[in-house]
């Protein structure tokens, strides 16, 4: 397959970075396989989902009623609410909401949430310029591989060093979705993609204690918003550098260091994609949480347990989420999310799957604190040498009596290696967006997502979800 993105790799003077922005910006249907397709109008259901039951979250709706007090009226909806916006804050607050209770997709290798940024930022410029279905699809498919590749070119140094590199490449995908949504031209997308590398930020403070507060569902959010602005800032003319991702302080070497490798920009470009990839998240939880989570359901078989039923509880992981997971009495939904203790003993005890045993009116439980205390986590070979690769965890299970059981999951339900079935993916769906609007909506967005590549306008798409 010819795709001109990768003809413009071969030019001497274009740098790696450029010939990303080219891919994106010459991209259309006939350069896609039809899984790409479809796999892009599935993606963007899923986050729609995530984003209607993520706007009835206290964080959803503080960040909906800001925006919509400080915001002009403008052609752009806003998830469950009749009011819409100006497309920037549409973005930021469907963004927020998209990654507001750990549901939202992710790539394992890459480790970034593309839904929560891409799909916000296109969605809202989309229905800006009304655009037709299929250029919101490539706008997703552009949007995820732009994820995808610049944190993979980043390398492992961010991450490490405690930035959350969704937050970090978050705006340059944004953009890319955004202006490909848009129909921007190769120097308007290359200068709003110069300009997003400007708004790269995000640290994970998030994880590093007990509480980690609200800050990490904004950081989807603010990558949006960050996108669609600078998308309507270069259609006006406004010019960013043309080597912001990997020239001399640019993005990949100032967030990335040693180990960031330009290459992977383009490597395999238009014939690998990104959103083959995707990871479905089945529990509401860090996706580092998943395979143990996963594990421990298994031993315990078909019953919960009680806590007199349990010695202890031992999880190997990786490195990181051993030093980074490890904490055992989180004082809020994040901090639980992100806890191995806490997430342990919701999988013994209850339903991982519930979002409601992380809401904060569940942490306290004295049954789920006294299991999380009867946790140890540590270091397993194994999944530290597959890590990041893949987010493997070891558990063992000790029971009153004396009884032992262990297993190991390298890859959680819903990764591509054990993906989620059609019908899973429609029940979660509809799971989560009733939260925000009647079921007649939630079979009006099923329909019009399936129909989206040949619909003439996004509108019909965006009016069920409004409720």
């Amino acid at each position: 397959m010819s795709v001109p993105g990768v003809r413009a790799a071969a030019r001497v003077a274009a740098s790696q970075g450029e010939s990303l922005v080219d891919f994106a910006a010459s991209l259309s249907v006939r350069h896609l396989p039809p899984r790409v397709l479809k796999q892009a109008a599935d993606c963007l259901l899923d986050s729609l989902g995530c984003g209607l039951f993520g706007a009835k979250q206290p964080w959803g709706e503080m960040m909906a009623a800001n925006t919509i007090a400080e915001s002009a009226a403008g052609a752009s909806s806003l998830f469950g609410r009749r009011e819409r916006v100006a497309p920037a804050p549409a973005a930021l607050v469907n963004g927020t909401a998209i990654h507001g209770y750990e549901l939202d997709d992710l790539i394992v290798g890459a480790v970034v949430h593309p839904g929560a940024v891409v799909v916000p930022a296109a969605l809202a410029a989309a229905e800006h310029v009304d655009a037709p279905g299929m250029r919101l699809l490539l706008g997703v498919v552009a949007g995820y591989e732009t994820m995808s590749r610049v944190a993979l070119a980043l390398g492992p140094e961010p991450s490490q060093r405690g930035f959350h590199v969704t937050a970090v490449v978050g705006p340059v995908a944004a953009a890319v979705a955004a202006g490909v949504a848009m129909g921007l031209d190769r120097e308007q997308l290359l200068a709003a993609v110069g300009l997003a590398c400007s708004a790269s930020s995000g640290i994970k403070s998030f994880a590093g204690g007990s509480g980690g507060g609200m800050v990490k569902r904004m950081h989807a959010g603010r990558s949006a918003e960050a996108g669609v602005r600078m998308c309507q800032l270069a259609v006006r003319g406004y010019t960013g550098p043309r080597a912001a991702l990997d020239g001399k302080f640019g993005l990949l070497e100032v967030f990335g260091g040693k180990g960031a490798d330009a290459s992977r920009l383009t490597g395999g470009l238009g014939e690998r994609w990104a959103i083959d990839d995707i990871w479905v998240k089945v529990y509401p939880m860090c996706g580092g949480i998943h395979s143990a989570a996963q594990g421990l359901r298994q031993l315990r078989g078909d019953r919960s347990l009680a806590p007199a039923d349990i010695e202890a509880v031992h999880v190997g992981v990786s490195a990181f989420a051993a030093r980074n997971n490890a904490e055992r009495d989180p004082q809020d939904t994040m901090g639980a999310q992100y806890s191995i203790p806490y997430c342990a003993a919701v999988a013994l005890l209850a339903d991982p799957l519930d979002p409601a045993m992380f809401a904060e009116s569940a942490l306290q439980a004295p049954a789920l604190r006294s299991v999380a205390a009867k946790v140890s986590v540590h270091v397993d070979e194994e999944a530290e040498s597959l890590y990041p690769r893949k987010l493997a965890a070891r558990v063992e299970l000790r029971l009153k009596g004396g009884e032992a059981r262990s297993v190991s999951v390298v890859e959680a339900h819903g990764t591509p290696a054990d993906p989620c079935t059609e019908g899973e993916r429609r029940d979660r769906f509809a799971r989560l967006a009733s939260a925000a609007v009647p079921a007649v909506s939630i079979g009006a967005m099923m329909r019009a997502a399936a129909e989206l590549a040949g619909a003439s306008s996004v509108r019909g798409l965006m009016h069920p979800l409004r409720g």
